[in-house]
């Protein structure tokens, strides 16, 4: 699963590797964009397209018989039958699309929360590392060092939370960079990085996951820990980025949703594609 989480992630890098030190709405217009344009090729190939342009034909032809026959209360009712069928027609030739347009946009959509989903810590800025320990393990007894990296200074003591199988410490950046730090846990090490003064567009992994394919497939950014580390996962509390729009902030998926819909209905006509 690393393997194709790697390779994955590397064609949003090479995507976004221009437009780091821009807004990151230019970043979310050009995947939106994108996103549109695979949409269309989808549904194009993938659902009846004929039948799609009889059954809408179909339905304005029994909204104009509604428009007609306002006076008949008979006729209204089995137009309005015949559009109710028509619709259900159309939701089913929609189905096969929309299934097999899913799984992409899920891994799209993944990979895209680290993007625009998380801000980079700022120097002088305290928060949480949060190590939750494997279940065999007893966070009151375990015996863990964690080592920060130059720009990283540990503010508190470790606290060790019986009840969640965890142990936090708060600490703050010093410094901007890709700092890490480096956990030793049984005789086993493993690294956990920290984004602190990153550019405006930039990938931020707030967890290191447990080396099960649910894990890989929702933190895919940093290799899963490995089997032989009693630590399920490594975690940095980053505060959270909304897209600025005009003074309004916006939750990044709804804007990627918006212009992905706004790019495919613009350019349907121009790939001639029946939605």
């Amino acid at each position: 699963m690393w393997i194709f989480n790697s390779a994955f992630g590397k064609i949003f890098d090479a995507l976004f590797l221009p437009f780091r030190d821009m807004s990151p709405w230019v970043g979310m217009i050009l995947v939106s964009f994108l996103t549109g344009l695979l949409m269309l090729f989808v549904f194009k190939w993938t659902s009846n397209q004929q039948g799609i342009q009889k059954v809408k034909n179909r339905i304005k032809a029994h909204l104009l018989e509604l428009r007609l026959f306002k006076d008949s209360l008979s006729q209204s009712l089995r137009s309005q039958g015949n559009i109710l069928r028509c619709n259900l027609k159309y939701i089913s030739y929609s189905a096969k699309p929309m299934l097999v347009m899913i799984l992409p946009l899920i891994l799209i959509i993944i990979q895209l929360n680290f993007w625009f989903g998380y801000e980079s810590l700022t120097p002088n800025e305290s928060t949480i590392l949060k190590i939750k320990l494997a279940e065999d393990q007893n966070p009151l007894e375990a015996q863990i060092a964690v080592q920060p990296s130059s720009g990283l200074v540990m503010e508190t003591l470790p606290l060790r939370i019986e009840e969640s199988q965890e142990i936090n410490w708060r600490f703050s950046a010093t410094q901007g960079g890709m700092q890490e730090f480096t956990v030793t846990i049984d005789g086993e090490t493993v690294t956990k990085k920290v984004a602190v003064a990153q550019k405006p567009l930039s990938k931020i992994s707030p967890q290191k996951p447990d080396n099960n394919f649910l894990d890989q497939v929702l933190y895919p950014v940093e290799a899963p820990i490995k089997s032989q580390v009693p630590i399920k996962t490594i975690e940095i509390q980053y505060p959270s980025k909304s897209m600025n729009l005009f003074g309004w902030e916006i939750h990044w998926i709804i804007a990627y949703f918006v212009l992905s819909i706004i790019f495919g209905f613009a350019f349907k006509g121009v790939f001639k594609v029946q939605i």
